[in-house]
């Protein structure tokens, strides 16, 4: 797979020169970006997803949302509709997007909005709910708002800086337009990583943006949950589970699965998957094959919300959180830059 990537290097060149060409126009004002009176945060990346967006964009509503209304705004990726669309009561995966959706179940005093345009859904959240912040999920390359403050998210297992443009490898734009980020986030960082090695990263980072650079780490919860109830993670051993993933990274699942003796048998899906009746009657036949009482269904919380209607007592979700190494100063850039 990795030689045929390589293969591709001069379609990668080409899809380099129009992103070239894309920005520069917006970066000599040629194509206007538009900016708002009012705080605007832009979680998003340099690469094809998998960066940790949506756990970031929760850390940033539990940061701000005691003292400020909150907007969050989303295209809604491969949502079953089209245009612009606020939560509410009747709204679903399928109609606003998974990690929209998620969100909104989670956060009921925070607007979800999703729309394809941004800037037209911001103007529109902004006449009828008027928020005092607005959150951009994944609008990194979306520059016709001009975000306020940009948060990049890369990988520790895959920093942008080893990465190639699409379709060679992931990036979906240069490195250097890194520089228009205000801050990066290392996601998925070890807790304890040598100071060398940090030192490195951090260095090859500032070859193209000169921010402050952060380390994140997942934080899974202790329990998983259902509609029924929860179980500790540590009571999980003496099951039997059947582990659902359709998110775009899931190996550091795995890994921490594995980690706490688990037994787990993986039925992988593509991100954001929209699951079929063969795949749901497929994963109740490998659920219903297990010889055991002692036997649950688990996803992540994002793969949950499309499949809790399939499923009564025995599908489980594990929640996750992101957290910062230095948090006290990433939370201050953010308090400051929104009372500012």
């Amino acid at each position: 797979m990795l030689k045929f990537r390589y293969i591709l290097f001069p379609f990668s060149l080409l899809y380099a020169c129009i992103t070239k060409i894309r920005n520069f126009l917006y970066d000599k004002q040629i194509i206007k970006s538009e900016s708002f009176d009012i705080p605007v945060i832009n979680v998003g990346n340099l690469s094809l997803g998998g960066t940790g967006k949506t756990p970031m964009i929760e850390y940033l509503i539990r940061l701000l949302q005691k003292d400020y209304k909150i907007a969050v705004i989303s295209r809604g990726y491969k949502r079953k509709s089209k245009g612009f669309i606020v939560a509410d009561n009747n709204s679903s995966a399928e109609k606003i997007g998974d990690e929209p959706y998620q969100i909104h179940r989670k956060f009921k005093d925070v607007i979800v909005a999703v729309g394809e345009k941004r800037a037209d859904a911001i103007r529109k959240v902004l006449v009828k709910f008027k928020p005092d912040v607005i959150l951009l999920d994944d609008a990194f390359q979306h520059r016709s708002v001009q975000a306020g403050f940009n948060i990049l998210l890369t990988t520790y297992q895959k920093p942008f800086v080893q990465d190639f443009i699409l379709p060679t490898g992931d990036l979906r734009e240069c490195r250097h337009n890194a520089k228009r980020a205000h801050t990066v986030i290392v996601t998925k960082s070890p807790v304890s990583i040598p100071e060398k090695k940090k030192e490195k990263l951090i260095h090859d980072i500032h070859k193209y943006v000169k921010q402050d650079v952060f380390f994140a780490q997942i934080k899974y919860a202790g329990k998983i949950f259902s509609k029924q109830g929860s179980i500790d993670l540590e009571d999980l051993k003496a099951y039997q589970v059947v582990l659902i993933t359709g998110i775009a990274q899931p190996q550091t699942l795995y890994d921490y699965l594995s980690e706490k003796n688990l037994n787990f048998e993986v039925l992988k899906f593509d991100d954001h998957h929209h699951f079929s009746k063969a795949d749901i009657q497929r994963i109740k036949k490998v659920f219903e094959h297990k010889k055991t009482d002692n036997k649950l269904i688990l996803s992540t919380e994002k793969d949950y919300v499309r499949l809790q209607n399939h499923f009564e007592k025995e599908l489980y979700y594990l929640p996750i959180e992101t957290e910062i190494t230095d948090n006290n100063k990433f939370n201050n850039k953010i308090l400051d830059y929104v009372q500012k």
